[in-house]
């Protein structure tokens, strides 16, 4: 029996997220379809975690275990023909039994995408979140910062998620700006049902000045069990990168 890790990227547009669902096409329905014709048998894939419908992935690693035997080269190539245009396999690689792209991960990056424009681009209406404000990037970085560290983050899980620790400890979380694309860059240990997107949502709203600076410390400490506001659209938000060691800038 062998174990596999493969690294795909997917745009998330025309699917209802990545976990398997009888009544939607995502992204684990197609690549457990192409998976199981390569390996000569049904395969189950997990994934390093689920994305909402309309989440992208640059980096989503997922493992399953096979007793096929095509080469890891050779899977990586004929992916290219089977597979949809919008998912791609970046790479494939055997690797010790009992390994589980979830259960063995040790941290996660996600990419957030904002754009400011007086109007919004057709080309990306499914990749970022558009508006036509001025964001202050100076303010919502030093709010961001009070995310560092291990912090309970009840106050920023949707209802509706699985029943998970809220203790996650964040390594990176800032605001990069390119002219007029914002991105925000944020790396942990692990994150809540909406976590990601509900933290973007309070930081612009501080960023368009609605907020104080320190509104986002209250609300971390306040620990609520669910969200009180929408959360960011999920269109900006991009599965980075999954890592396997212990974390390093």
């Amino acid at each position: 029996m062998r174990t596999l890790k493969l690294v795909v990227s997917y745009d998330g547009t025309r699917y209802h997220g990545f976990q398997r669902q009888k009544e939607y096409v995502t992204i684990q329905n197609i690549l457990e379809e192409v998976l199981s014709k390569f390996c000569g048998e049904p395969v189950k894939i997990a994934g390093s975690g689920r994305t909402d419908a309309g989440v992208h992935a640059l980096g989503q690693t997922i493992s399953l275990t096979t007793t096929g035997s095509i080469p890891c080269a050779n899977l990586v190539r004929a992916s290219r023909r089977m597979l949809p245009p919008d998912i791609v396999i970046l790479s494939a690689e055997e690797v010790e039994a009992g390994f589980h792209a979830r259960l063995s991960a040790q941290w996660k990056r996600y990419l957030y995408r904002v754009l400011e424009s007086p109007y919004n681009s057709p080309f990306e209406i499914h990749y970022a979140w558009q508006l036509q404000e001025h964001l202050d990037e100076v303010a919502m970085n030093r709010a961001a910062a009070f995310l560092l560290g291990q912090h309970d983050f009840s106050a920023f899980r949707s209802s509706g998620s699985v029943d998970s620790s809220p203790l996650k400890t964040i390594y990176e979380a800032q605001w990069e700006r390119r002219g007029g694309e914002l991105l925000f860059h944020i790396a942990g240990d692990g994150f809540l049902y909406h976590m990601v997107r509900n933290i973007v949502w309070s930081l612009l709203q501080i960023g368009l000045g609605k907020r104080p600076v320190e509104a986002l410390a209250e609300e971390l400490a306040g620990g609520r069990c669910r969200f009180l506001n929408s959360p960011a659209p999920a269109q900006g938000l991009y599965l980075d990168a999954v890592y396997y060691k212990p974390y390093r800038k």
